[in-house]
C-alpha cells in the first residue's frame, strides 16, 4: 500500500502534470478514482491519481514526473483484465479515445493499431479483406489491443499459433525512462542500439545463457508448447538471439511491467467465411478427452469442452436443446467448429472430423449444422457458461475464473485430478469448460471473501491447484488470462528457481527502479493474491448480479465524459457498503457518503442516457439505466404531482412545446445562431440549469393538423394500419434549413398512402403518450398511467389487435412493446418499411452517399441488420459510422445535458463527411445527430419516400400480419 507520507508527492505530481495536461484529465476525487480504478478482477485498489493521456508526449512526461518522485505507475486500456494486472493504489494511466489510430497494410496482410482500438473493431476493419487479427479472446467486443498484446490474450480459435507473440510483426514501445523504440523504423532501431546498447547486450547475454542451459531451454520450449501467460515470455530468449527481437517479443504478455505498448503491427490471418459446427456429446470425460486428442490432428477451427455441470448451468435457458436435460451424470460435450473458403474445403474438413471420431462413442449421432441460427445457438451455449455462474451466485460473492493448461496427452488425467481438488475443498458449484485442443481449461466458481474461513479455503485451493498443474503435470497456471496479482506468488513454483531468477533479471534490465506496475507478474509477497480483495455488497437487486467485467463500456454514450455502467454500479456498491455501517460509521465515512452522493448526481445520474444498450452486452443482462431511473424516482418523489398534472393535460403540454419552438425560431431570426446560443446559455445559467439549452439544429414546430385528413379511403381495397405518431414527432417538425421540409407525420402518411394503406388515427392523438418521457425521469406511476391510456385507445383503434399499429419513433415502439397488450402488433419505422413498404413500392436507389444511425432501441430490438439492409435497398453508398452507438440525446437530455450527446457523437462529423444526409428513426436523436454530424438527419421514411414510386397493384401476400 502507498504510505501516507506520499500524499505531498502526489500533490506535487499533479501540479507538475497540470503544466501540460488539462485539469479535467487529472483526476483525484474520491468518486472517480474508485470508479476508474476498478477492473474485472476480484481485487480493489484505489489510485491516488488517475491521468487520462492523449499522446506519447504526455505519457513520457507522466513517466518522467513519476520517476522523479519514485511513484509507481500502471497502464490501463479497457480494464477487462481478470487477474488484477490493471489496478493500483498509486498512479493509474488511462488511455483516452485519442489512442484509436489504425492503418491497413499490404492489402490486409497486416494491420497497424494503437492500443485503444477495440479488438472487434480491428476485425471490422479487416473484414473487407477476409482477414482478422489472430487473437480472439471472448472479451474481444470490449477489450483493447493494448490489453490483448500486454496479456498475450488468445481465445477460442487462436491457439498458440495465432496469438500476439506469434503474429507480431512490429511494435512501438515507450520504456520506463521515456525512450521510444519503433521496431518498424530502421532509424529508430539504430538510435536505440546507440542509446540503449547496454539493455540490448544484456538481453542477448540472457539468451546465450539460456540456450547454454539445455535443461532450462528445453523446459521453456515445453512450456510454450502449451498456452502460457505465467511470467515473462521466456520463449523470446530461445526463439531469438538479436536484442531488438528479444525486446519486441518480451513486451508481449508483460502486463505493463516492462514498458508501454504505443502501437503494434500484426500479421493478420485468414477469416474463412463459411462456418459449420457440431455439438458432440460423450458418456464421460475420459472419452471426451480422447476425442479431443483425436481432433488435434484435423483442420478444425475450434474445439470447446464443456463438462456436465457446465451444460447443466445453461440447460434451462431459452432456446437450449432439450437433449441437455437428459444427459447422464459424468457426460461432457465438445463444440466442434470447422471453417473454409468454399464448400469443398468445408465438406472435406467435416469429413476429417467424422473420420477422426470413428470408433469413439457418442451419446447422439454427430452432425454438423451450417444453419446460422443453430450455429449461433451452439456458441451461445459455450459463451453462456461464465455468466451462468455469475447470474446464480449468492449476493456478495464474486466469480472466480481460473485458467490452466495441461499437456494435451494428459488432459483426461488432469481434468479428473483438478475436479477432485475442487470438490475436496468444497467447490461443488465449479463448472469446467475450455479450449480443449490446447489443453486449456477454465474453472469458474462463486467465491465469497467476507465469511470467516473463506479466504483460507481459497488459499488452500490455490496452493493445491498450483502444485497439481504447475509441478505434477508440467502445465501452466495461467494459460491466457495473464499472471497479474492472482498468480504472481506461484510463478516460481511453476517455473523453478532458475527461470524465476531469469525473470527478475529481465525486470531489472527494463525497470531497475521497479516503478512500472510493481507486484504484477513478479512479487516477493507470498500472500499478494489474498490482499486487497474487492467487496461486492448488496446495493440493489437490479444490479447485484454485476461481475464488473466491463463488457458494457464500449456502447455507453457517457464513457468518455463521466462514468460507464460498470462504474455507476461500483459507486452505488460503495455507497451501500458505507451506508450499511449505520451508527458505526465514522465522521469520515459520513463525509465520504455525502461527497459521493453529491458527485454521483452529475457523474452517475444526469449524464446517464438510460438507453439500455449496456444490457445488450452484459453477460448477466443488467440494464444499468433501470438503476438510474430507480434513483431518479427516489429523488423526484416530490414532483409526482407535477408529473400527474403534465400527464393529465398532455395535449396542452405538447402545444406548449410547439409554441416554445415558434418563440425560439423568432429569437433565432432576430439574434442569429450565435446570439441565440449565448442568450440561451445565459438564461439556462440564471435558471440553475432548469431551462433547456437552445441548439442550432433546433427544428421547426410540427403541425398536428395533418392528422385530420383521411389517408387511403376511397374505392380501392386497402389494408388497414393504425398510425400512432409519437409525442416527439407531434412537437418537432423538420430541420429549419433542410431541403426536406415535411414533418415525420407528413412523411409517414404520404408513404402509407403510396403503399396502398388505409390509415386509422387513434382517438385523442394529441393527448397520447407511451409514458417513456415520465419513465426516464423516474415518474413510474404517471408512466404506467399513460401506457394504460394508450393501450386502451390502440386496442379500440385496431379492433383489439386486428390491425397492426405503426409508431413513427423507435424508442417509443420499444417502450410500447414492453408495456402494452400482447394482442397488439406493434411496429416501428425500420421493420415496417423493410417488411411491408419495400415489397409494395418501386425503388430507384440513390447514388449519392448517405449515412444512417441505428438507434439504441433498434439495436435492442435486434433490427441492426434490417436497418442496414433497408438503407442499402434505397441507396448504393451507405455509411454506417463505426463506434457510434447511442447518440446520447436520450429524449430531452440533449437539451438538458448537451455535453453528453457531444461526447457520444465525437468523431461523427469526420465519418459522415461527404454524405448528403443522414437517416434514423427517432426525431430527437436526429436533432443531436444533425448538430454533431454537420449534415441534416431525417426520418428513414424520408429516404424511402424519396426513392420510391407506388406499384400498380399490391399483392395480398404482402399484407401486414394481422390484417
Amino acid at each position: 500500500m502507498i504510505a501516507s507520507g506520499h500524499t505531498q508527492a502526489y500533490r506535487e505530481l499533479k501540479a507538475a502534470l497540470a503544466e501540460v495536461i488539462p485539469h479535467e484529465r487529472l483526476i483525484d476525487d474520491p468518486l472517480r478514482t474508485l470508479a476508474y480504478g476498478t477492473d474485472a478482477s476480484f481485487y480493489r485498489m484505489i489510485p491516488q491519481l488517475v491521468v487520462r493521456v492523449e499522446s506519447e508526449a504526455e505519457l513520457i512526461r507522466v513517466l518522467g514526473e513519476c520517476h522523479a518522485r519514485a511513484l509507481p505507475g500502471t497502464f490501463r486500456a479497457a480494464g477487462t483484465s481478470l487477474s488484477g494486472q490493471a489496478v493500483t493504489d498509486s498512479v493509474l494511466i488511462l488511455l483516452s479515445r485519442a489512442w484509436r489510430g489504425h492503418e491497413i497494410l499490404d492489402n490486409g496482410e497486416a494491420i497497424w493499431l494503437q492500443p485503444g482500438v477495440i479488438g472487434a473493431r480491428a476485425n471490422q476493419l479487416l473484414a473487407p479483406f477476409k482477414r482478422k487479427i489472430g487473437p480472439d479472446p471472448a472479451s474481444i467486443n470490449s477489450c483493447m489491443i493494448g490489453g490483448i498484446a500486454a496479456n498475450n490474450a488468445s481465445g477460442m480459435c487462436c491457439g498458440t499459433a495465432q496469438n500476439s507473440y506469434r503474429t507480431l510483426r512490429d511494435i512501438r514501445v515507450i520504456l520506463a525512462d521515456g525512450t521510444v523504440l519503433d521496431t518498424a523504423d530502421a532509424a529508430s532501431r539504430e538510435a536505440f542500439r546507440h542509446s540503449h546498447g547496454e539493455l540490448l547486450v544484456g538481453l542477448e547475454r540472457l539468451s546465450r545463457e539460456t540456450l547454454a542451459n539445455t535443461a532450462l531451454a528445453d523446459k521453456i520450449r515445453h512450456k510454450y508448447r502449451l498456452k502460457n501467460t505465467t511470467g515473462y515470455a521466456l520463449n523470446s530468449l530461445v526463439d531469438f538471439t538479436d536484442g531488438i527481437e528479444i525486446l519486441k517479443h518480451l513486451m508481449i504478455g508483460s502486463e505493463g511491467t516492462l514498458g508501454f505498448i504505443s502501437a503494434i503491427t500484426y500479421d493478420t490471418v485468414p477469416d474463412e467465411p463459411l462456418k459449420a459446427a457440431a455439438l458432440a456429446f460423450f458418456p464421460d470425460m475420459a472419452t471426451t478427452c480422447r476425442a479431443t486428442i483425436a481432433l488435434k490432428k484435423t483442420s478444425v477451427a475450434a474445439v470447446e469442452l464443456m463438462d456436465r455441470a457446465a451444460l447443466r448451468s445453461v440447460q434451462n435457458k431459452s432456446g437450449m436443446p432439450e437433449v441437455l436435460k437428459t444427459l447422464p451424470e459424468g457426460a461432457a460435450a465438445l463444440l466442434i467448429d470447422v471453417r473454409g473458403d468454399d464448400e469443398a474445403v468445408l465438406e472435406s474438413r467435416e469429413a476429417e472430423v467424422h473420420a477422426a471420431l470413428e470408433g469413439i462413442k457418442t451419446l447422439e449421432p454427430l452432425g454438423f449444422t451450417r444453419e446460422q441460427a443453430t450455429y449461433e445457438l451452439y456458441w451461445k451455449i459455450r459463451k453462456g457458461l461464465f455468466p451462468a455462474v455469475g447470474a446464480v451466485r449468492e449476493t456478495g460473492t464474486t466469480v472466480v475464473i481460473e485458467d490452466v493448461a495441461f499437456p494435451i496427452e494428459r488432459l483426461d488425467q488432469g481434468v479428473l485430478a483438478l475436479t477432485e481438488v475442487f470438490h475436496r475443498h468444497g467447490y461443488q458449484d465449479a463448472i469446467l469448460f475450455g479450449h480443449a485442443l490446447e489443453g486449456n481449461l477454465h474453472f469458474v466458481f462463486p467465491q465469497g471473501f467476507e465469511k470467516l474461513g473463506e479466504v483460507e479455503r481459497y488459499q488452500a485451493l490455490m496452493g493445491e491447484v498450483a502444485q497439481l498443474v504447475g509441478v505434477e503435470y508440467g502445465g501452466s497456471l495461467k494459460a491466457e488470462h495473464g499472471t497479474g496479482r492472482n498468480m504472481a506468488p506461484y510463478v516460481e513454483l511453476e517455473w523453478g528457481a532458475d527461470a524465476y531468477a531469469l525473470m527478475w533479471r529481465i525486470k531489472g534490465l527494463f525497470d531497475p527502479d521497479n516503478l512500472l506496475n510493481p507486484e504484477v507478474i513478479l512479487s516477493r509477497n507470498p500472500t499478494l493474491h489474498l490482499e486487497n480483495l474487492k467487496p461486492l455488497p448488496a446495493a440493489d437487486p437490479l444490479v447485484d448480479k454485476c461481475i464488473e467485467c466491463g463488457f458494457c463500456e464500449p456502447v455507453c454514450p457517457s464513457k468518455d465524459l463521466t462514468l460507464t455502467p460498470r462504474q455507476r454500479i461500483v459507486i452505488r456498491r460503495e455507497l451501500a457498503r458505507l451506508e450499511a455501517l449505520g451508527e458505526q460509521a465514522s465522521e469520515e465515512d459520513k463525509a465520504r457518503i455525502e461527497r459521493l452522493w453529491k458527485d454521483y448526481r452529475y457523474q452517475g445520474d444526469e449524464t446517464c442516457a438510460a438507453d439500455g444498450l449496456c444490457a445488450t452486452q452484459c453477460p448477466v443482462n443488467i440494464n444499468t439505466g433501470d438503476l438510474i431511473r430507480s434513483l431518479r424516482r427516489e429523488r423526484n418523489v416530490g414532483k409526482a404531482g407535477v408529473a400527474r398534472l403534465v400527464g393529465h393535460h398532455f395535449s396542452g403540454t405538447t402545444r406548449f412545446g410547439r409554441g416554445a419552438l415558434n418563440v425560439a425560431a423568432f429569437g433565432q431570426a432576430l439574434l442569429g445562431d450565435q446570439g441565440m446560443v449565448k442568450v440561451s446559455r445565459a438564461l439556462r445559467k440564471l435558471s440553475g440549469e432548469r431551462l433547456p439549452q437552445w441548439l442550432p439544429s433546433m427544428p421547426r414546430a410540427a403541425s398536428i393538423k395533418v392528422l385530420n385528413r383521411p389517408i387511403g379511403s376511397g374505392d380501392r381495397v386497402r389494408d388497414k394500419v393504425v398510425y400512432m405518431p409519437s409525442c416527439a414527432t407531434r412537437v418537432f417538425g423538420a430541420n429549419r434549413d433542410d431541403q426536406e421540409s415535411r414533418s415525420v407525420m407528413e412523411l409517414t402518411l404520404a408513404l402509407l398512402d403510396k403503399a396502398g394503406f388505409e390509415v386509422i388515427i387513434p382517438a385523442m392523438p394529441g393527448h397520447l403518450c407511451c409514458g417513456m418521457a415520465f419513465q426516464s425521469k423516474g415518474q413510474f406511476i404517471e408512466a404506467d398511467h399513460k401506457a394504460r391510456e394508450l393501450n386502451r385507445e390502440l386496442l379500440a383503434a385496431s379492433q383489439n389487435g386486428r390491425y397492426p399499429v405503426l409508431c413513427d419513433t423507435s424508442p417509443c415502439t420499444l417502450r410500447m412493446q414492453e408495456t402494452l397488450d400482447a394482442r397488439l402488433t406493434l411496429m416501428e419505422p425500420v421493420a415496417f418499411a423493410h417488411d411491408h413498404l419495400l415489397p409494395r413500392l418501386e425503388i430507384t436507389p440513390l447514388t449519392e452517399p448517405i449515412a444512417i444511425h441505428v438507434t439504441c432501441s433498434s439495436t435492442r430490438m435486434g433490427l441492426t441488420d434490417k436497418f442496414v439492409a433497408l438503407a442499402r435497398a434505397c441507396a448504393t453508398n451507405v455509411v454506417v459510422p463505426a463506434e457510434i452507438s447511442c447518440c446520447g440525446f436520450a429524449g430531452d437530455k440533449g437539451f438538458a445535458t448537451p455535453e453528453l450527446s457531444a461526447s457520444a457523437l465525437q468523431g461523427l462529423a469526420h465519418q459522415v463527411e461527404g454524405c448528403v444526409a443522414g437517416y434514423s428513426n427517432s426525431r430527437t436523436c436526429e436533432i443531436g445527430l444533425s448538430l454533431q454530424g454537420g449534415i441534416p438527419y431525417r426520418s428513414i421514411f424520408s429516404l424511402v419516400d424519396r426513392v420510391s414510386q407506388p406499384k400498380e397493384t399490391a399483392s395480398r401476400e404482402e399484407a401486414v400480419p394481422g390484417v
